[in-house]
């Protein structure tokens, strides 16, 4: 985590606590195992593609959640370079820049555009990654790893990819996107096929169909 994370963290929380005091933050400097099953919690990502930000390639955001009683209830995906900003609340569905988005209608996985997260710190996943790699390479018309699970899982929301899938990804990386998939239709699990947590977790998501065929495609 880089100083600018940490500055943007903590003025996060600060924002957090004048509005919103007692509440609990999640995230990976300020409170990284904090149970969020009572109160008010937000889970918040200040900058969710560090290295593409350090390296100056246009692509990272800020990603904050809220949860009530351990469910997700409000969430929020800013991409910083584009202005585009991603919403959603538990049963009033998902939008962009305030218009309402739902997931792709494509169920022919050759013309699905499949986004990934390519493992980088639990490397003895690589093998079984590049293994789940090649079967989706060979059967859709493409994959992507842009480097930022929430616009990742933004991009499911919004029907730009078909599905996404990544092996290791924290709470704060996920929490608003698993939301946005929801409420725009799709279907979030982990590779077991389990509802997927708002927790350390692998991560398989996709419009219904695009998420049944990928569950078989990484078997």
């Amino acid at each position: 985590m880089t100083e600018v994370d940490r500055a943007a963290e903590h003025a996060i929380s600060e924002i957090v606590d004048d509005r919103h005091p007692g509440a609990r933050i999640l995230g990976e400097e300020l409170t990284p195992s904090v149970e969020h099953s009572g109160e008010l919690t937000f889970v918040v990502d200040p900058l969710d593609g560090t290295t593409n930000f350090l390296h100056g390639f246009p692509w990272y955001a800020v990603s904050i959640a809220a949860m009530e009683h351990g469910e997700l209830s409000a969430g929020v995906v800013l991409n910083v370079s584009s202005g585009e900003l991603f919403t959603a609340t538990a049963g009033g569905g998902a939008r962009v820049n305030g218009q309402p988005m739902h997931v792709s209608p494509i169920t022919d996985a050759s013309r699905a555009l499949i986004g990934t997260g390519f493992p980088f710190k639990e490397v003895g996943h690589t093998d079984e990654y590049l293994r789940m790699m090649s079967r989706v390479m060979r059967e859709t018309a493409g994959i992507r790893r842009p480097g930022s699970a929430s616009l990742d899982l933004a991009d499911v929301a919004c029907g730009r990819f078909e599905g996404f899938w990544e092996l290791t990804l924290a709470p704060w990386d996920i929490a608003a996107g698993l939301l946005l998939v929801r409420e725009a239709g799709g279907v979030v699990t982990n590779i077991a096929g389990e509802p997927c947590p708002v927790a350390h977790t692998s991560l398989v998501a996709g419009n219904p169909t695009m998420h049944a065929w990928l569950m078989e495609a990484l078997k």
